[in-house]
Parts: structure tokens; C-alpha cells; sequence
């Protein structure tokens, strides 16, 4: 540098930009780096769309199950146990469900609901304690329901009802869902 610019540049207080070149083994760590990342997300990329999957697949509606001839079901509530395919993910299994099934003296439809309880998921029975009887009652912590399923006392919901079809003297179940009759 020439003495006049080391002055003007002393005087203004700037320094004087120094160019810096990229040493060999730089890169190298940089090139080797980069191609390594690339490699590695290569496999998650391609392994990701397995795991997103069963997320990306059309929900198909609900299956209903055939449990009953109309003309079987009464006023009492039944205890009905039936088979149901379950797909979870890549897990395909039949599972055995249950389900307190009854006709509606006051409308006349049949009415399903779930026998899970909905303080801690206990299973609940029709008219099995004396202090509350033609009630759903759950024998773990003292929850009980009405008829359709309206909680009285500890669980915070109504007993959820299974979709009801009826086709040609046949009843069939379909999926749970919140109780829409209390």
C-alpha cells in the first residue's frame, strides 16, 4: 500500500479489506460434508413416506356389523358381543366389541351404546347395583348412567353410542360416536 492510502485509511478509521481464499482442506470438509448429508437424507426421505402413509390413505366410512334380528332386540337392554375388522396403520386385526343394545320405548329406534365408561374406561352394566337400579352403573369408581346413557354422577360425559342401521329385520352396528340423544 502506498503511504497515502495508509494514512487516509489511519485518518477514516477503516481498515482495508482483505481477500480470504479457501484453503484446500476446507474444501474438501465442505465438499465431503455436503455430499455426505445429501447421501444420508437420501434413505430417510424415501423411508418417510412409508411412515406418512397411512396417513395419506381415504378413511373408508365406517363397517357396519351384523349383530341382531329387529324383532330380537326388547326395551331391556342386551349385552350383544360381535367381531369387528380394525385397521390400525399397517395392523389389520378382528377384534371382539361389545355393545348394550335396546329399543327406545319413547321413540321406538334402536338405540346401541358403548359399554365403556367415561370417567377411566371401566366397563359398565345395566341394573347390576341396588342403590341404582334400570341404570348403567360401573362398578370401579361408583359412575352411573340413565337408560341413554346420560351421566349422573363422577364421569364428566354421556356413555358414547354406536351408528345403528337396520335393513331388512336386521340390525347392524357401525362406529362409536359422542351421544347425540342426551
Amino acid at each position: 500500500m502506498s503511504d497515502e492510502t495508509k494514512q487516509s485509511s489511519q485518518q477514516t478509521g477503516n481498515k482495508p479489506a482483505e481477500r480470504r481464499e479457501m484453503s484446500r482442506r476446507q474444501f474438501l470438509s465442505y465438499t465431503l460434508g455436503g455430499t455426505g448429508a445429501f447421501m444420508m437424507s437420501i434413505p430417510l426421505i424415501w423411508n418417510l413416506r412409508f411412515a406418512v402413509d397411512p396417513l395419506l390413505q381415504k378413511e373408508t366410512g365406517s363397517d357396519f356389523v351384523k349383530i341382531a334380528n329387529e324383532a330380537d332386540i326388547t326395551a331391556e337392554p342386551q349385552s350383544i358381543k360381535f367381531e369387528k375388522h380394525v385397521v390400525d396403520g399397517w395392523y389389520e386385526s378382528d377384534q371382539v366389541q361389545e355393545a348394550w343394545v335396546f329399543r327406545d320405548e319413547a321413540s321406538g329406534e334402536i338405540v346401541a351404546l358403548s359399554p365403556v365408561c367415561k370417567h377411566l374406561g371401566c366397563t359398565v352394566n345395566w341394573n347390576s347395583s341396588e342403590q341404582y337400579p334400570d341404570q348403567f352403573f360401573c362398578p370401579c369408581h361408583g359412575a352411573h348412567y340413565t337408560k341413554l346413557g346420560k351421566n349422573l354422577a363422577v364421569a364428566p360425559n354421556p356413555l358414547d353410542e354406536y351408528e345403528v342401521r337396520v335393513d331388512n329385520g336386521v340390525v347392524y352396528l357401525g362406529g362409536i360416536r359422542p351421544n347425540t340423544r342426551v
